[in-house]
C-alpha cells in the first residue's frame, strides 16, 4: 500500500487539519492549569485559605483527569474517538463555567474536579486520533506539532490569567474557556474522522474503582503531612498505606482480567516501561514545580498578577522553542538520547533555583528558567513518541490513556508535596529573605525529583539501542516500526 499513511514521509493536509482541530481541544484543559497556577496567591487571599488548601484547585483538577483518562481507551473503542471527544470539550466547557460561579474554595474545588472529569479524556483521546492518522513513519513530526498546546500553555496560561487578574474577577480565567469550548466542538464535530480502534469488551468498574480511590488517597495523605506537621500522623499514614494497597490490588487485579482498564502487560516492553517512569516523574517536575515561581514573584519580591505572568513566561519559550526540532531530533537519536539530555538540563537549570534570594536579578531567574524550558521541551514529547513508537497501533488506545494518567498523577503528586515543603519551611518566615529561603527548599525537592527522573531515560536510552532492544508485542511485519535513529 505504498498511499497508505504509513507508508511515505509526505504528510498530507488532511493530516494538518485534523492537527489543528485537536490542538484547539487540547490547548483548553492545559491552559487551565498555568492559568490558575498564576491565581493562586489571589484565590489564597479571596477565599481565605492557606496554600495547602487552595493547591487542591491544581491537585484536585490533576487528580480528576488523571482518574478519567484509564476509561478513555474502552470509551474510543466503544463509542468512537470522535464522538468522546466531543462529550469530553462540552463536559470540560460546562465545568469551566461552573468554576467560574464558585464563591468558597470547597465549590470551587468540587467544580474543578468536574471539570476535570470533562477534559481527562481530551489530550489522550486527541493524541490516538493523531496516531492513527499520522501513521508510526511520521509519528515525530505531528506529534511534534500536536504538542504545541503543552509548549504554548506555560507562556499564554500566566500572561492570559494575569491580565485577566489584573482587570477582572477570577472568575474570568474560568469563563475564558467557554467560547473556545464552543468553537472547538463546531470544528470537531465537522472535521474528525471516524475512528474504528477494535472491540471494546467490558468496561472494567472494579479496576476503575480501585484506581479512582487509590489515587486521591495518596495524595490527600501527602497534602496532610502541612496540615498535621508530621510525616507520622495517623491523618498522614493510614490515606497513605490505603492507597498504596489499593493499588498492589488494582496491579494484581489487571494482570487476571482480559481486559483491564489500564493494561500493565504493556510494562514488559522496556520502552514503554522506561518513557512511561520518565513521564511520571516529569510530570512531578514541571507540574509541581511551576506554581513555585508565580508565589515567589508575588509573596516575596511583591510583583503585580499581571507581570508575575510575564516573568513566567520565559520557561514557556524554552519549551516553545525546541517544539519545532523534537520530532526530527527522535527521529534520529532515539527518544532516549534526547530525553537524557532534556532531563540534565532540567535538573542543572533547577540547581540555581535553590539558591534564588529576595533580591535576586530577574534577569537572571529568567534566563534560568529559559533554559529550564528548553529541558522540559527536550524532555516530554520525545519520551512519548518514543513510547508510541515502539507499539502496535491497537495498543496505542490503552496506551496513550496510561501515558497521560502518569504524567497527570506525577503532576498532582509533585503540587501536593512541594506545597507542603513550601507552607512547612515558611512557617516561622518573617522576613522576604526568610520566605526566599521556604522557596530554596521547595526547588531542592523539585532538583531531587528531576534527578530521579534521569534512571529510567537510561534504562530508556539502554532499551533502544539495536542490540538490546526486544521487537513490539506481538508486533507483526506490517505494524513494526525500525529503531529510532537507526
Amino acid at each position: 500500500m505504498p498511499n497508505s499513511p504509513a507508508a511515505t514521509d509526505h504528510i498530507e493536509r488532511h493530516v494538518w487539519i485534523v492537527a489543528g482541530v485537536v490542538i484547539l481541544g487540547m490547548i483548553m484543559s492545559i491552559l487551565d492549569t498555568t492559568i490558575v497556577n498564576v491565581a493562586l496567591d489571589t484565590l489564597s487571599r479571596d477565599l481565605h485559605s492557606p496554600i495547602s488548601q487552595i493547591q487542591w484547585v491544581v491537585t484536585g483538577y490533576l487528580l480528576s483527569l488523571a482518574a478519567v483518562i484509564p476509561v478513555t481507551g474502552w470509551a474510543a473503542r466503544r463509542y468512537g474517538a470522535k464522538r468522546v471527544y466531543l462529550i469530553s470539550i462540552v463536559l470540560f466547557t460546562l465545568g469551566s463555567a461552573l468554576c467560574g460561579l464558585a464563591r468558597t474554595s470547597t465549590s470551587l474545588i468540587v467544580f474543578r474536579v468536574l471539570q476535570g472529569a470533562g477534559g481527562g479524556m481530551i489530550m489522550p483521546v486527541g493524541q490516538m486520533i493523531m496516531a492513527e492518522v499520522a501513521g508510526p513513519k511520521r509519528m515525530g513530526r505531528v506529534m511534534g506539532v500536536v504538542a504545541m498546546p503543552a509548549m504554548l500553555a506555560p507562556i499564554l496560561g500566566p500572561v492570559v490569567g494575569g491580565v485577566i487578574l489584573q482587570g477582572l474577577h477570577w472568575s474570568w480565567i474560568f469563563f475564558v474557556n467557554v467560547p473556545i469550548g464552543v468553537i472547538a466542538v463546531v470544528l470537531a464535530s465537522r472535521m474528525l474522522p471516524h475512528s474504528e480502534l477494535g472491540h471494546p469488551g467490558r468496561l472494567d468498574t472494579v479496576g476503575l474503582a480501585l484506581l479512582a480511590t487509590s489515587m486521591p488517597l495518596i495524595v490527600y495523605g501527602l497534602s496532610e503531612i502541612g496540615t498535621q506537621g508530621s510525616f507520622t500522623a495517623p491523618q498522614v499514614v493510614w490515606p497513605i498505606a490505603i492507597g498504596l494497597l489499593l493499588a498492589a490490588i488494582f496491579m494484581r487485579h489487571a494482570l487476571r482480567v482480559e481486559r483491564p482498564l489500564l493494561d500493565i502487560r504493556l510494562y514488559a516492553n522496556r520502552i514503554f516501561g522506561a518513557a512511561s517512569l520518565t513521564t511520571f516523574g516529569l510530570g512531578a517536575a514541571l507540574f509541581g514545580a511551576m506554581i513555585l515561581i508565580p508565589l515567589y514573584y508575588q509573596q516575596i519580591r511583591g510583583e503585580s498578577v499581571i507581570l508575575t505572568g510575564l516573568l513566567v513566561g520565559p520557561q514557556g519559550l524554552g519549551m516553545l522553542a525546541m517544539a519545532p526540532f523534537n520530532g526530527r531530533l527522535t527521529d534520529r537519536f532515539g527518544g532516549g538520547r534526547v530525553a537524557i539530555v532534556g532531563v540534565s538540563i532540567l535538573c542543572l537549570s533547577t540547581l540555581p533555583l535553590a539558591f534564588v534570594g529576595a533580591h535576586t536579578s530577574i534577569l537572571a531567574i529568567s534566563l534560568v528558567l529559559l533554559i529550564r524550558g528548553l529541558g522540559i521541551g527536550l524532555s516530554f514529547m520525545p519520551t512519548m513518541t518514543a513510547a508510541f513508537a515502539s507499539l502496535r497501533t491497537d495498543q496505542l488506545s490503552d496506551a496513550t490513556p496510561q501515558m497521560n494518567v502518569l504524567q497527570r498523577l506525577g503532576g498532582a503528586i509533585g503540587t501536593a508535596v512541594l506545597a507542603v515543603v513550601l507552607q512547612r519551611a515558611a512557617l516561622h518566615a518573617h522576613t522576604s529573605a526568610q520566605g526566599a529561603a521556604a522557596f530554596n527548599a521547595a526547588y531542592w525537592w523539585a532538583l531531587g525529583i528531576g534527578v530521579l527522573s534521569l534512571i529510567p531515560c537510561v534504562v530508556l536510552l539502554r532499551a533502544e539501542t539495536p542490540g538490546a532492544r526486544e521487537p513490539h508485542l506481538g508486533a507483526t511485519p506490517e505494524t513494526s516500526v525500525e529503531p529510532l535513529g537507526a
